[in-house]
């Protein structure tokens, strides 16, 4: 069991689910999960994080990086966050309970 420290550092990492129709559809489909992660977290990081917090054991991690939009208020501009995500393949017979 890891101690809070560690549980902490976890949460920091992966912040929180990432839930739309596509990563719906890779839940159901398979056993791919897909999650809002720290931008400066790498893989490693990644899936030992998810397999603390949700005592699964996972298989393949994969991440992508976005870069926050332009937008306009007004007459002057400004970018939303960049955001990282991970998609995150269990082992087979895993899975995540409610995860939405």
């Amino acid at each position: 069991m890891a101690n809070v420290d560690d549980m902490a550092r976890f949460y920091r990492i992966v912040r929180k689910p990432h839930v739309t129709e596509k990563a719906l559809k890779l839940v159901e489909g398979g056993r791919a999960y897909s999650f809002e992660v720290a931008t400066t977290a790498n893989k490693i990081e990644i899936r030992k994080a998810v397999e603390t917090l949700f005592d699964v054991k996972v298989e393949k991690v994969r991440t992508q990086q976005h870069m926050g939009k332009r937008k306009r208020v007004g007459r002057h501009w400004g970018r939303r966050p960049a955001w990282k995500k991970a998609i995150v393949v269990l082992a087979e017979g895993q899975a995540i309970e409610d995860f939405y």
